[in-house]
């Protein structure tokens, strides 16, 4: 299965590297892959934790938008199997303007998959009065569905045979409104898009709240004006006491009227980690009446799903649901309608296990080399550090994700440089306070007559940098103009330096780098005189050199004028005899 196929996935160039998924998901389903958290689909349960806490917007849910575009212009009739939280979601729309609205998508009719709940509560409590003892887990939520049948997988024989309540209502309206209709479910979650998946017989598509609040906007319908008409009412039936099924606790208040209350007990547990903790410790051969629990991934309900954009309080959305159920007609006196008996087979994780040598190695490898190095911050996502070895043997997690080893190994070359750089360094805060220094600081700028008085000469952090040169004002600058400075040849004591401020937090902190250049500029002095000594002998030289080339120019044109002469003197004696 590709990235975008599995209902969540990673936009990878998104991931800022924080590790939030990693430390809230309730499975650990994350792998961290060249610096980005990518979901892994064989693990995930499909919660939707890491979509709601991601702050970069890097895990999304698949968009199934286009495929329900799709499916209204192939002449099919599509209808809506509408969660029944909606009414917390879209505040201030009623029942007649989101029917309307929906049709006016395309949508053939909607329908509450709160009557699917009704089907499934009716169902759940025949099988409470036929049995005398047992557990019973209700199986509404298919995040919960997903995490026992593959992390607890044992437990999956207790689930009650029956199908959610979506899939229910899909059935009852195929049943009722032929089988060649399409459903397609709107509500707060992204588990629903694997029951699509895995029961497209029954359900096509589904879509979240996110997906319905960007397809009105699209289609310029805005649901608080439009007209609706007598047609704009729920295919079907009205659901009743079936639309508390979104609050934690509604699951149970819909099974109490069919049931006696002496013979069964029931419950509810919500969150992952909660139904693990409660399952985990549940002696079940004790168990001497009907036990039914209801199991939610999402704490405070389907109402505070991971596709939920309402900023109401949880109690606040609990009214709304409320108001908008009836308990007081059908309530324990409702027939199944349609057979939703379902059996339900597990895929159990399984996990390796390492020798304790491997996990001592992958330990050391991020500086745990005793039990005091394990200190359990869960900066990496993981609750302990051993987990972490782990997680990093089975290639989910990456060396670099602990913060602690990485912290420590910046402050190793951090050290390791201020040590061995043979000019004097400074690191200062904005009140120009010493954080770091090196020794060649102490060496250049300490004297026992000024600071021995004011400061250790062990330590000096928290010591203040005025008191030690009188350039303090480039590192001021610097802090303020959040940019570095250069100056060279400042004078100080007798001393010439060339400074580097820059910047390291900007507005917080900075260092300095001070070369002392003293030397190199008498030096520098010392070979101009020399220079100039050395151009003044060769002047001296060419001129000498060049008064004695006069001088020999002279005497040759001399002695070759008085050869030339005589010679034509010889020549003219010759001639004339």
């Amino acid at each position: 299965m590709s990235n975008r196929e599995y209902p969540l996935y990673t936009i990878k160039n998104n991931c800022l590297d924080c590790y939030k998924c990693v430390r809230r998901c309730p499975v650990k389903a994350i792998k961290i892959e060249d610096n980005s958290a990518q979901i892994v689909p064989e693990l995930c349960i499909a919660c939707g934790t890491c979509y709601k806490v991601c702050p970069a917007k890097a895990k999304q849910a698949r968009n199934d938008l286009v495929r329900a575009k799709h499916l209204l212009n192939s002449g099919k009739d599509v209808y809506v199997s509408l969660a029944p939280s909606w009414i917390a979601e879209f505040e201030g729309i009623s029942t007649e303007q989101m029917i309307a609205s929906l049709r006016r998508l395309g949508f053939k009719g909607v329908g509450e998959t709160a009557v699917g709940a009704e089907e499934v509560s009716a169902s759940i409590a025949k099988i409470l009065e036929q049995n005398s003892r047992g557990l019973f887990l209700s199986t509404a939520c298919p995040a919960v569905v997903e995490y026992i049948n593959k992390y607890m997988p044992s437990m999956s024989r207790y689930f009650t045979p029956l199908l959610s309540p979506l899939l229910a209502h899909c059935r009852l309206m195929k049943e009722k409104l032929g089988h060649d209709i399409e459903v397609v479910f709107i509500g707060p979650c992204i588990a629903k898009k694997l029951e699509a998946d895995r029961h497209s017989d029954l359900l096509s598509l589904s879509l979240t709240f996110a997906d319905l609040h960007q397809w009105l906007k699209d289609s310029g319908i805005n649901p608080t004006e439009i007209r609706t008409s007598v047609y704009d009412k729920f295919t079907l039936q009205k659901a009743a006491e079936g639309t508390a099924y979104p609050i934690e606790g509604g699951m149970i208040e819909t099974i109490k009227p069919y049931t006696s209350s002496q013979k069964s007990y029931m419950t509810q547990i919500s969150g992952i980690k909660h139904i693990r903790k409660e399952l985990e410790n549940l002696d079940i051969e004790t168990i001497d009446r009907p036990v039914f629990i209801e199991c939610l991934a999402c704490p405070g309900g389907c109402v505070c799903g991971p596709c939920v954009s309402s900023k109401k309080s949880g109690f606040g959305k609990r009214m709304d649901v409320l108001k908008n159920s009836d308990f007081s007609t059908m309530a324990g006196k409702r027939q199944p309608q349609v057979n939703i008996n379902e059996g339900y087979d597990t895929c159990p994780i399984e996990n390796k296990e390492f020798s304790e040598a491997e996990i001592r190695k992958a330990l050391n490898f991020i500086g745990k080399y005793n039990i005091e190095d394990e200190i359990n911050c869960n900066g990496c996502g993981y609750d302990t550090c051993r987990n972490f070895a782990k997680a990093m043997l089975l290639g989910k997690a990456e060396p670099e994700m602990c913060v602690s080893n990485m912290k420590q190994q910046a402050q190793r070359k951090a050290n390791a440089l201020l040590r061995c750089i043979p000019s004097p360094i400074v690191i200062v805060n904005n009140d120009l306070k010493i954080y770091e220094y090196n020794e060649k600081f102490i060496e250049s700028f300490w004297s026992d007559e000024e600071h021995k008085e004011l400061y250790k000469k062990e330590d000096l952090r928290g010591a203040n940098l005025r008191d030690f040169v009188s350039f303090t004002n480039l590192f001021s600058a610097s802090i303020d103009l959040e940019q570095d400075i250069r100056k060279e040849h400042i004078k100080f004591k007798n001393r010439l330096y060339d400074v580097v401020v820059f910047n390291i937090d900007k507005k917080k902190i900075v260092g300095g780098i001070i070369q002392d250049v003293t030397t190199m500029e008498m030096k520098k002095e010392q070979i101009a005189e020399k220079a100039k000594d050395v151009i003044k002998k060769n002047l001296a030289t060419v001129q000498q050199i060049a008064c004695t080339l006069g001088e020999h120019m002279a005497e040759t044109e001399i002695l070759l004028r008085s050869i030339a002469h005589d010679y034509a003197d010889t020549d003219g004696e010759d001639y004339n005899g």
